[in-house]
């Protein structure tokens, strides 16, 4: 029997890179997963599919985050497959324009406003009302909001810098309610999300800035999830996990 046997989470944006691994963990631990997507039908059916013919379970449920209404579309979708949350997992988020702040748009930023910030707040308020006594809200978030600086990541980090203070806020207020709110800091991450950018020199510089000399993978960040899921993280809340392999020790 796994560590998560009858709890069912949720994971946005889990059709692939980082959520994609966290749904996989939680499924393998024993959750029963709603993969959400915002316009990948293929990639969620995959996700879907590698969780079942692993002898997990899970179901796709579709919403554009960073829109009018798209909190409640999520929840909609995800009432029509279950009735009670005990993880959440606010993982979806873009990188936006790779931009010092001369280079900054109105319309980028409020862009990775709506998507990494009023999002999952959105979320996180309309799910607390299907969110069972004892359960867990965990944020990803980046090791950028208080780690190495990057210029280029001015919004991005900004965006991401909101959801600390979202976590430890959220902590004093459910700890009654024995659920726990903590963030995992990923830093830079193989995914495809950095497609054609993580090669050559630039690949040996970020390697070398971890204390393990190589960039982090998904399953890195999704093991530190699945511990924040478990029962074993029962007295931690209000915490941010650097999961960054020394890069900003």
């Amino acid at each position: 029997m796994g560590t998560l046997t009858g709890k069912t989470a949720l994971v946005t944006g889990a059709s692939r890179g980082i959520g994609r691994a966290i749904a996989t963990r939680l499924a393998q631990d024993g959750a029963r997963v709603a993969v959400h997507y915002g316009g990948n039908h293929a990639a969620a059916g995959d996700t879907v599919s590698a969780i079942e013919a692993a002898g997990g379970r899970a179901f796709a449920i579709q919403a554009e985050l960073g829109v009018p209404g798209d909190a409640e579309a999520l929840w909609s979708a995800f009432d029509a497959h279950a009735d009670g949350l005990d993880i959440l997992v606010n993982n979806a988020g873009i990188l936006g324009d790779q931009a010092e702040i001369d280079d900054v748009t109105r319309e980028g930023f409020e862009r990775l406003l709506a998507v990494n910030t009023i999002a999952p707040l959105l979320i996180t308020r309309l799910g607390l009302a299907r969110l069972r006594d004892g359960g867990r809200i965990i944020t990803v978030g980046t090791m950028l909001t208080r780690g190495l600086p990057m210029p280029r990541t001015i919004g991005y980090a900004m965006s991401k810098a909101a959801l600390d203070v979202l976590t430890t806020s959220l902590a004093r207020q459910l700890g009654p309610r024995g659920i726990t709110v903590n963030t995992v800091a990923p830093g830079v991450i193989d995914t495809d999300m950095h497609e054609g950018r993580l090669t050559g020199d630039a690949l040996a510089w970020l390697s070398s800035l971890s204390a393990l000399n190589r960039l982090g993978t998904p399953a890195d960040v999704a093991g530190v999830v699945a511990f924040l899921a478990s029962e074993d993280s029962r007295y931690m809340t209000g915490h941010r996990l650097d999961v960054s392999g020394g890069t900003t020790g």
